[in-house]
């Protein structure tokens, strides 16, 4: 068979292998072309599966992080929830709450600080404190001309100086000015209009004898003298129509005087607010007697932050036998500790109480069967009554039950305490898992590549055999080429060579 085979077919036979048999380089225009698999999908699986492992590591790593910082950040809220309500109850003397009334509210009324003592006082007004008023003669109309100049307001012993020219020498203009003016010592200008024509108002923003107000004014055309209201040289264009004075007034007969209408120097403790002139001879009671209410308040605020703090934690340690679900800081030391602590403070006996209140049952506030407190508002209101300094002192003071939370949670929750410390290792655990996600995705990354090169390669060497047989099939079996779509398994020994 050998001699059927000429030179010059040979020759041919070579020619076409050049040009029908090209590098495999050039057969491959997109994976998968020569052998017809997936390489794609072949490598995206077989990537998956190399960091399968990792992966599901580092993530359940990460999820059980964030899941603690967010529990921890729950705890934490609850804490300083707790802490807000400590300050109010601190301080016995916070809890010794006193209320102010007057029996005729429209003399005056009355508030107290924690400096009020209990008593009675007989009250009466003679006159209330007032701010000046001034007023001008009349114009014509807002838009009046007035003149031009410097006009000087003078209010006790601050004063300002408006300048007035062509473009505002109206009323209108000068009372615009006067309110616009920098360093204004207490005094507004508007305008009245009535039938008699247009007047300016001065009224000053501040009481009492001392607030008196002057107007000079120099300069320009003149026209601002009808402005001018200046007792001192017997200059009063403007008419006083009502005087800067202070407040009269008695306490218990005895006569006082205040520059304002609240009074806060005539009794310790309680301020006074004038509201009207008592009727000729008659005087009115402003009672200080112990308000337990605020207290009440402040205690049922302490007893539900507190509430909050054990229901966090209960809910963050908890576990579920039906369903073998934790709660994200089950078994955590630290919130154990802390409960511990707490019950420790919260179930003490007071040995230096009075007046029968020596621990949070004595003032009604007991543990219930779900493991928070419930407040019994008689017995809190029956021990305030009969002592506040009692249930002051158990709850504030240097020994008290307030303080000493106060000092707990401060351990727990101060920068540098123990709750920040585990945040900085929770983060800091948070940061080591992120690069190794990120060292991961680069390892798989490289791991990728190799797979899809080394798929790659088979591809081009099975697209370069498939050449290579098209070609034998060409020259040796001119009908196989034709037939071999339709046969699974071509053979090259097939077909018959003649000589």
């Amino acid at each position: 068979m050998s001699s059927a085979i000429s030179p010059t077919s040979s020759n041919t036979s070579n020619a076409a292998t050049t040009s029908a048999a090209p590098s495999a380089s050039a057969l491959i225009t997109s994976t998968g072309i020569g052998s017809g698999l997936d390489i794609g999908g072949i490598v995206s699986a077989l990537t998956s599966a190399y960091g399968a492992a990792q992966t599901t590591q580092l993530t359940n790593q990460q999820n059980s992080l964030d899941s603690q910082v967010s529990a921890y950040g729950t705890f934490t809220s609850a804490l300083d929830t707790l802490k807000l309500a400590l300050p109010a109850i601190e301080a016995p003397s916070q809890l010794a709450g006193f209320a102010a009334t007057v029996a005729d509210k429209t003399i005056a009324s009355a508030t107290t600080s924690s400096d009020a003592v209990a008593g009675q006082y007989s009250l009466a007004v003679t006159n209330l404190a007032t701010a000046a008023t001034l007023t001008s003669k009349p114009v014509a109309s807002p838009g009046t001309t007035v003149g031009t100049g410097t006009l000087t307001i003078q209010v006790g012993n601050a004063s300002t100086q408006v300048s007035i020219d062509t473009s505002d020498n109206t009323l209108a203009g000068i009372a615009s000015a006067i309110n616009s003016a920098t360093n204004n010592p207490g005094v507004t200008a508007s305008i009245i209009t009535t039938t008699s024509g247009a007047r300016l108002v001065l009224a000053g923003t501040k009481t009492g004898t001392a607030n008196a107000i002057t107007v000079t004014q120099s300069g320009g055309d003149g026209g601002l003298a009808s402005l001018v209201y200046d007792p001192t040289n017997s200059i009063t264009n403007l008419t006083l129509s009502q005087a800067a004075a202070d407040a009269n007034f008695s306490i218990n007969n005895f006569p006082a005087t205040s520059a304002s209408n609240q009074v806060s120097s005539a009794i310790t403790g309680v301020t006074i607010n004038l509201l009207g002139v008592s009727a000729a001879n008659t005087t009115t009671t402003l009672s200080v007697s112990p308000d337990t209410s605020a207290a009440q308040t402040s205690i049922g605020t302490f007893v539900t932050a507190l509430n909050g703090v054990l229901s966090s934690i209960q809910t963050l340690t908890a576990y579920d036998p039906s369903t073998q679900t934790a709660g994200p800081l089950n078994g955590n030391a630290t919130l154990e500790a802390f409960q511990n602590q707490l019950a420790s403070i919260l179930d003490q006996i007071s040995t230096g109480g009075s007046a029968g209140v020596r621990s949070l049952t004595d003032i009604g506030i007991t543990a219930n069967t779900g493991g928070t407190y419930d407040t019994n508002s008689t017995t809190l209101s029956n021990a305030l009554t009969a002592s506040v300094s009692s249930v002051g002192n158990l709850l504030g003071g240097a020994n008290g039950i307030a303080t000493q939370l106060d000092n707990l949670i401060n351990g727990y929750t101060q920068p540098g305490g123990l709750l920040d410390t585990i945040n900085q290792g929770l983060e800091s655990s948070l940061s080591n898992v992120a690069n190794e996600q990120k060292a991961l995705t680069a390892q798989l990354a490289t791991y990728s590549a190799t797979l899809t090169q080394e798929y790659n390669a088979m591809d081009a060497a099975v697209a370069a055999l498939k050449q290579t047989q098209t070609y034998l099939n060409a020259e040796f079996n001119p009908t196989a080429n034709s037939t071999s779509s339709n046969s699974s398994s071509p053979s090259l020994g097939s077909g018959n060579l003649s000589t």
